[in-house]
């Protein structure tokens, strides 16, 4: 029984884009916290309500990064298998 069949390989494939998809969930609660904490900051100084939201917009777009990363490298590994 050869161990690197194609069955193996497809299967190490979809677990490995599985853990690469954890990485979802960091951005979404540093997301989260950063529009509770964007929200707070503007109840209590509602004249910054410009410079706070642009700061959190940013921030936040910079939060997405990583889980787009782990999106683009699971996808690869679930379409693009060069062993097969």
């Amino acid at each position: 029984m050869e161990i690197f069949n194609d069955a193996f390989i497809a299967g190490c494939s979809a677990l490995g884009a599985g853990i690469a998809m954890i990485a979802g969930m960091g951005p979404g609660i540093g997301q989260g916290y950063a529009a509770g904490q964007g929200t707070a900051a503007v109840g209590r100084n509602p004249g910054a309500k410009g410079s706070i939201m642009s700061t959190m917009i940013l921030g936040q777009a910079v939060a997405e990064t990583t889980g787009l990363y782990s999106l683009v490298i699971a996808i690869l590994l679930l379409f693009v298998n060069p062993l097969i």
